[in-house]
């Protein structure tokens, strides 16, 4: 028997002092959150970078790392090789995938230790192109964020990469979540491919129904006001009125 292998994602996200690396912009910041199985490990990978440049202050502006921060933070060659061992064979999830997996393998270039470029290591799922085929059109992780709701789970007073790595993450979830839903198994082998859909009896006595008690009630209220104070409508509301009448 097989062993079934888990599927490890890595969500991960860049700052960079310029939008190109042939230009002479480095990487300043690193953010992967690491999921299996669609779950968030609590293992994640971050670090700051000197870039060995002095940026701009319309950068700065954008993920609030200044120049004076990033000159006592190790340069790319130092951590290159744990960072490579923390995304190695995992799928990326990145939005905008050409701009940070351009940086990545411009840095490992420069490295000139013949490090692996990413797509060596690595497959990468891009989620402005899902967004892409999804909407019609290519959307913002701010877009995203805000369409599935989950733009009031992390603090982006500025646009930091694990900031913006641990949302996309958030928003990778809800994206996908009815594709999950529908990857339906049927067993193993050819037998589980031919099965076809199994009939419920008609004559099958009906199902017991569990009314929920007063203190799952109560629970239920509180959990709702915790969603509501993370910005979300929470659409299960129903009074205990409403449910007594359902």
């Amino acid at each position: 028997m097989q062993e079934t292998q888990q599927e490890r994602l890595i969500i991960l996200d860049t700052e960079t002092t310029g939008i190109d690396p042939k230009a002479g912009h480095r990487i300043v910041e690193i953010g992967c959150v690491e999921m299996i199985d669609r779950r968030l490990t609590g293992r994640n990978y971050h670090v700051y970078i000197n870039p060995q440049m002095e940026m701009e202050q319309e950068v700065i502006d954008v993920h609030g790392l200044t120049n004076d921060f990033l000159a006592d933070k190790p340069l790319f060659h130092q951590v290159a090789n744990e960072f490579i061992e923390f995304i190695r064979g995992a799928e990326l999830v990145i939005h905008n995938a050409k701009f940070d997996v351009g940086f990545m393998d411009h840095e490992f270039a420069m490295v000139n230790r013949g490090l692996p470029m990413t797509h060596d290591i690595c497959t990468v799922t891009d989620t402005l192109k899902v967004s892409r085929d999804e909407f019609g059109s290519p959307k913002t992780l701010d877009y995203l964020a805000r369409f599935y709701r989950v733009d009031k789970l992390v603090d982006r007073t500025y646009h930091g990469a694990l900031i913006d790595a641990q949302l996309l993450a958030f928003v990778y979830i809800e994206m996908t979540r009815l594709q999950n839903t529908l990857n339906l198994q049927h067993g193993d082998g050819d037998e589980g491919a031919t099965a076809g859909i199994r009939r419920i009896e008609s004559n099958r006595n009906p199902l017991p129904v569990i009314m929920a008690n007063a203190e799952e009630l109560k629970d239920h209220e509180a959990r709702l006001d915790t969603v509501e104070k993370k910005g979300s409508a929470p659409i299960w509301r129903l009074s205990v009125e409403d449910i007594a009448t359902e």
